[in-house]
Parts: structure tokens; C-alpha cells; sequence
């Protein structure tokens, strides 16, 4: 986007906006190698290359965070080899390049969080597999019974009925990747998944954001949710998103 150049400078953070003006009356700004020394005149700082004092401009980057509602039937990264919908096609209006951290099935939906700062890509990645909680609504095939829900509450991770009915929602909060440990149990004293849907990571919300669409993260998400990291990287390793069994008695 075009916008004033001593707007620029003082964006980066090498000068004032006054200073910066200066700085292009005394001929020390070049655009695209060639000096330009007229106030008002305008840059791109994406596509052009602009030098101060002979040193190029880099601009601070700044961290987006985004929480994406995933609709069923779209791949959980940016491409696709098989042409298949994309989180991609979910990103219009985003400036910049931001990468999904913690994908969903092909058909599962719901919340999604991306960033473009790599190393906190890395801590959340870390962070789902280590113990940061996920909340999941699950539509299966007929009611649970009261022992059912025990096994899985045993076996996986506490159940409980969101939404009753013939083929009822119910609610879980799994830590770390179980998800897949639920299916399967689910599956295998069958009641086989027809919908998951993740509604929450950690203290982010999937809220109202409607399928296919993404909302910003809030200053006070970013910090919760950094809060939250924090309180896991300090956990021991072997205590992360893990529960301790009780030892079994050894057959006699």
C-alpha cells in the first residue's frame, strides 16, 4: 500500500516523522535506487526498496494471530497436491503469510489457530501435544449408555451430553493428541463419529465465527493463551498431558 515516505521511516523506528522529512530534503532517502528529496512523495514498503542513509528500510514485523472456523470438507494447510478446498481459500483479507498450527481431519470442523510468528507456532505446537487442553463437540450414532460413558471417562477423558437426541452431540476436553484414541473407542463399542467439532484450545474460543471465516486474536487471548504455554514448559516433561494409572495387581 502506498503511503507518505517520512510515514514509513518513522514506522520502522529510525526517526520522527519531522526528522524523517529532513532526512528526504537532505537527499539521504533513495527509492528503488534513485534519491528522492520532494516531501509527500509515496512508497509501497512491500514491494518497494527504500535505503536511509544508505542502509535498506526494514520494517518491524508484526505477529498475526488468527482463530479460523474450518468447514468440513477443506484440507488443514495452505496447499494441496489433489486440488481439495484449503485453509487457503478461507483466508481472504489476510495481509501477509500465516501458518496453521494444530490441523483438523478432512472432515472435521472448527476452530483452527494460525500464526505468523514461528517461534510461537513452535511453543503451541508443543503445547497441543504436551497438554494444552481441546474441547471437542462429538455427534455419534445413538446414545451413550451410563457404562459407556464410564469406559470412555476411564479409558480416554470425562464425557458429557451437550446436545441429547437420537444421534446425540456430547462434549469432551481431551489434553494433548487423543482425539484419535476417542474415535476409536467410540467406534469400537459402537457408536461410530458422524461430526467433530473443536470449539475451544486452551482459553480461545471458537465463539460465533461463522464456517469458513477467521477472526483476529485479541491482546488479552495472546496473552492468556502465552500464560497458558508458559505454565506447561514448566511442568516435567513426563507429567504433560498425562495422567498417572493406577499400577494393576499382578496375576497371581
Amino acid at each position: 500500500m502506498l503511503e507518505r515516505i517520512q510515514k514509513i521511516i518513522a514506522q520502522a523506528g529510525i526517526a520522527s516523522r519531522r526528522r524523517a522529512e529532513d532526512l528526504i530534503v537532505s537527499g539521504q532517502v533513495e527509492v528503488n535506487g534513485k534519491i528522492v528529496a520532494v516531501l509527500g512523495t509515496k512508497a509501497d514498503p512491500e514491494r518497494d526498496s527504500i535505503r536511509v542513509g544508505g542502509k535498506p528500510l526494514r520494517l518491524p514485523q508484526q505477529r498475526v494471530s488468527l482463530a479460523l472456523n474450518k468447514p468440513d470438507a477443506c484440507v488443514s494447510s495452505l496447499a494441496d497436491p489433489s486440488g481439495r478446498a484449503t485453509l487457503q481459500d478461507c483466508l481472504r483479507g489476510v495481509s501477509g503469510r500465516v501458518f496453521p498450527v494444530g490441523g483438523l481431519e478432512y472432515h472435521s470442523t472448527g476452530l483452527i489457530l494460525l500464526t505468523s510468528d514461528g517461534d510461537f507456532a513452535a511453543r503451541l505446537f508443543s503445547g497441543l501435544r504436551g497438554g494444552l487442553p481441546q474441547t471437542y463437540q462429538v455427534k455419534i450414532k445413538n446414545p451413550l449408555t451410563p457404562g459407556e460413558m464410564q469406559t470412555i471417562t476411564r479409558r480416554v477423558c470425562p464425557i458429557r451430553v451437550y446436545r441429547p437426541g437420537p444421534n446425540p452431540w456430547y462434549e469432551v476436553r481431551l489434553l494433548g493428541a487423543r482425539q484419535d484414541r476417542l474415535r476409536n473407542l467410540l467406534f469400537e463399542i459402537g457408536h461410530p463419529v458422524e461430526k467433530l467439532k473443536r470449539v475451544a484450545i486452551g482459553p480461545i474460543e471458537l465463539g460465533e465465527i461463522k464456517s469458513g471465516r477467521w477472526r483476529i486474536l485479541t491482546p488479552e487471548e495472546i496473552r492468556a493463551l502465552e500464560a497458558e504455554l508458559t505454565r506447561l514448559e514448566a511442568l516435567p516433561s513426563r507429567s504433560r498431558g498425562k495422567k498417572r494409572r493406577k499400577p494393576e495387581p499382578r496375576k497371581a
